[in-house]
């Protein structure tokens, strides 16, 4: 069976998407024991060898403490002519607490034009997202829940009374579309793909895209973790392809690096692979697979290959030897 294996160098001047926003998009520590994962994480997976994602998007933010933090000051030093930034807020910023805390209309509004203004002012592109939806099959809302106090509820039965997902976000979600209408703005409406592949999967189908496992089935989850809001591996990936295909759909000099790949492999968890070995254990015998290795040093025996039909696509910060 043939293999092939194309590794690209850094060398080639490359398009930055710098991303900020709050859990559901960001970096997660630890992923060789945590399954959480942000979509932003995932997001280099479907681009190829033009495109750098650099993830800034951290647990618990809102526009305004993403700010208040200094966060947002050291990426914008770090902009070029060229870059683009997504910027998604909205889920902290619907917290009551005095540090996170926005009003849609007004104060969260003038964070998103600061984000766009301050982008624009460095010759970067600014995108703006509204917040994925929360998997909430219950009508009754409780807007007092903090989604960072989630991964500490252990499962349990799940009390639903609607087979329709329930918006929680209200004008949160309608929020960054104005400001994007007023300002000539691209905006991707995450919170309505979202919500439309949620629904696709229903009730019990959408538990898969999210942090929802029973007591013993995940190491080091004795008691199991029901968390609607945050996404495991396997949703953070297809959200981050959703959100992909939407960037391709709605920025066309982005459109062309948009890849999907059959696998994704990455030491830091950026793919649904940690292991390369692993990733190629798993290919079908039958078929081509195409496995893209987004960054860590690997060595191969030519015989792991045999009797499959892969081809390899390194990023820059990936390297294969064979033995």
């Amino acid at each position: 069976m043939l293999t092939t294996v194309l590794c690209f160098t850094s060398s080639k001047k490359q398009i930055t998407i710098f991303i900020i926003g709050d859990s559901t998009a960001a970096e997660k520590l630890h992923p060789e024991t945590n399954m959480e994962r942000g979509w932003g994480m995932m997001l280099q997976g479907f681009f190829d060898d033009a495109v750098r994602v650099d993830n800034h998007a951290v647990n618990g933010r809102s526009s305004k403490s993403f700010l208040d933090e200094g966060r947002w000051q050291k990426l914008v030093d770090r902009i070029k002519p060229g870059d683009y930034v997504f910027i998604q807020f909205g889920h902290n910023d619907e917290k009551p607490a005095a540090n996170r805390h926005t009003d849609p209309g007004t104060t969260f509004d003038a964070n998103l034009v600061r984000y766009v203004e301050e982008t624009r002012a460095k010759g970067g592109i600014p995108v703006l997202f509204n917040s994925v939806v929360r998997r909430n099959f219950y009508n009754k809302v409780d807007t007092s829940v903090d989604d960072e106090s989630l991964r500490s509820v252990s499962y349990s039965d799940e009390v639903v009374n609607s087979d329709t997902l329930v918006d929680t976000h209200g004008a949160y979600k309608d929020a960054p579309r104005h400001v994007a209408e007023r300002m000539g703005v691209v905006f991707i409406d995450a919170n309505q793909i979202t919500h439309d592949m949620e629904q696709g999967l229903g009730v019990v189908g959408s538990r898969k895209l999210h942090m929802w496992y029973k007591p013993g089935e995940i190491a080091g989850m004795p008691e199991g973790r029901k968390d609607n809001t945050h996404y495991n591996i396997y949703g953070a990936r297809v959200v981050a392809g959703l959100m992909a295909d939407a960037v391709a759909k709605q920025i066309k000099p982005l459109r062309k690096y948009v890849v999907h790949y059959d696998y994704v492999v990455s030491k830091q968890g950026r793919g649904n692979y940690m292991d390369l070995q692993a990733a190629i254990n798993a290919v079908p015998e039958k078929g081509k697979t195409r496995i893209y290795v987004v960054d860590g040093d690997w060595v191969l025996s030519k015989c792991d290959l045999q009797k499959k039909r892969i081809k390899l696509i390194c990023y820059p910060d990936a390297t294969v030897d064979f033995r």
